[in-house]
């Protein structure tokens, strides 16, 4: 009877525990729930989910909530289509917004058949591990190594290295994902507004002398570039040329052509990479000899 007794007591209590639970869950719920905008996900579905952060935002879920807050454009996704991006403007009722597209550039024009490799390398091939291994064997401290960490890292088939060991960009294909950017151990790539068409294709901050030992198409800091631009477009720092691109209204072709070694080129739109007149021209077909 004692036995009947407690089993009713505990059921009793453990009904009531449960009762007040269930209370104040209920409570808590209402209390602290989060309303999200059912818009949400209805915008996420017309995004890439590539998630690449070439939005600058962690993944296209993040994207959507800031389309739906307003503090972004749909055309800031340059991994989707255009007419996706129209169609979360038509949805959202909002401009697709006028963003400009991104590429990612090398600084290194410095492939096997114009740049000296000076020890062999044998390990893992990569370049984050070469460059561990007093720097990768390349003559130019600044150079790419050339065993393709970029095109590995690229999801979107932007990157094939040429017949030399130097990345190529597909500027078609390029989202700005930045994937490139971080892996490569020597600093070489970088994002550049497709209107940046004068461009520096060296890293070299050697001094002249021995730049043009371990590469022909080093930047040599002669500073004809900077003499026939409008002022304070391209300056000579640390040897090598550089451009400010707060000027890039002020930026033509004159800059590149009377460059000795074509280490800066003019990226056109329809004819690619360009050199000037007075650049060597490069006819090697073959790599040149280790050591």
């Amino acid at each position: 009877m004692i036995a009947l007794e407690q089993m009713i007591i505990a059921a009793s209590f453990m009904g009531a525990l449960g009762l007040l639970l269930a209370v104040l869950l209920s409570y808590a719920n209402r209390r602290l729930f989060v309303y999200e905008d059912p818009r949400i996900d209805e915008v996420d579905e017309m995004l890439p989910h590539s998630n690449c952060g070439a939005c600058g935002t962690p993944g296209c879920r993040q994207f959507a909530e800031m389309l739906i807050a307003g503090t972004v454009t749909p055309g800031q996704c340059t991994v989707n289509s255009d007419e996706m991006n129209e169609a979360i403007a038509d949805y959202l009722e909002v401009d697709v917004g006028n963003v400009e597209k991104l590429v990612a550039r090398l600084a290194c024009a410095g492939g096997s058949h114009v740049a000296y490799t000076r020890a062999h390398y044998d390990g893992l091939q990569t370049c984050r591990a070469a460059a561990l291994v007093a720097g990768g064997g390349k003559g130019c401290a600044w150079a790419c190594l050339g065993l393709s960490d970029c095109e590995i890292s690229c999801d979107f088939d932007a990157i094939t290295m040429n017949r030399f060991g130097i990345p190529i960009v597909d500027a078609d294909k390029c989202t700005a994902c930045n994937d490139c950017v971080e892996v490569c151990p020597k600093n070489l790539f970088s994002l550049q507004p497709v209107s940046h068409h004068l461009w520096v294709a060296c890293k070299s901050q050697d001094n002249a002398d021995e730049s043009e030992a371990e590469c022909e198409v080093t930047c040599n800091a002669c500073g004809r570039c900077a003499a026939d631009s409008p002022e304070g477009l391209i300056s000579i720092q640390h040897n090598l040329a550089v451009i400010d691109y707060s000027k890039n209204e002020l930026a033509t072709r004159l800059a590149i052509e009377r460059c000795p070694t074509g280490a800066i080129v003019w990226l056109d739109d329809t004819k690619g990479l360009q050199k000037g007149i007075e650049a060597k021209k490069v006819i090697r077909r073959e790599p040149l000899p280790c050591g």
